[in-house]
């Protein structure tokens, strides 16, 4: 990264948060009301990152059950234990705290429906950190597709290259890559890399605090 970060895009599940268990927990008491056994919280984790449909649809594979027909099911299960398990990753309020006092913009940009990550962000103390929150419903395209990145940029008036994208996805490197921004790897979070590489990687979250790229950011 050769210029001056002044706004972050951040992924909410493996990234901000460890949803994990929650997920698991909604998954398997969809999968109940169809007589399917329960799965494996290591099997259900690594569905996880492509939006609730994908997610639903995997966790179906090889079952006669119709997706269309369970997701309502799945999504109002998850609804009901939203943050029973659910937790922030260490270190990610103070250092959201530290970006937003040095002036950096903040976004939330995820593939979870928007009304479960507002819940989840309001529970946990975080909402007041971003603006805009999108959620995989809140544009027409999800992830990797570069069209709400883009968005987020336009909205704050910074060009692409000013914006850092921080997820534990391939769907955040690669929609990071597709619209031109530098990407950090959240090798603490639970997703997985495809063939694209990040821009650097991270092994905490307030690793985002000693980038060497830091600087004012009323200074581009």
């Amino acid at each position: 990264m050769t210029h001056a970060l002044r706004g972050f895009i951040f992924d909410l599940d493996g990234t901000l948060i460890d949803s994990r268990q929650d997920l698991t927990n909604a998954i398997n008491a969809m999968r109940a009301g169809y007589a399917l056994p329960p799965l494996a919280l290591a099997t259900v984790t690594r569905f996880v990152g492509n939006g609730a449909h994908t997610l639903v649809r995997r966790a179906l594979a090889g079952t006669p059950v119709p997706v269309d027909e369970a997701l309502p099911r799945f999504k109002q299960h998850y609804a009901q234990r939203l943050t029973e398990c659910t937790c922030c990753y260490p270190g990610v309020a103070p250092t959201l705290a530290a970006l937003a006092a040095a002036g950096y913009h903040c976004a939330v940009l995820t593939n979870k429906p928007e009304a479960a990550t507002r819940a989840i962000l309001s529970a946990l103390n975080l909402t007041t950190f971003f603006t805009p929150i999108v959620g995989g419903d809140s544009t027409p395209c999800l992830k990797p597709d570069p069209h709400a990145f883009l968005l987020i940029a336009q909205q704050w008036r910074l060009p692409p290259h000013a914006v850092l994208v921080v997820g534990d996805h391939a769907t955040d490197v690669d929609g990071a890559h597709n619209a031109g921004m530098p990407c950090a790897f959240a090798r603490f979070g639970f997703g997985t890399l495809g063939a694209q590489q990040p821009d650097l990687f991270l092994d905490a979250f307030s690793d985002l605090l000693h980038l060497s790229d830091l600087s004012d950011p009323s200074n581009p």
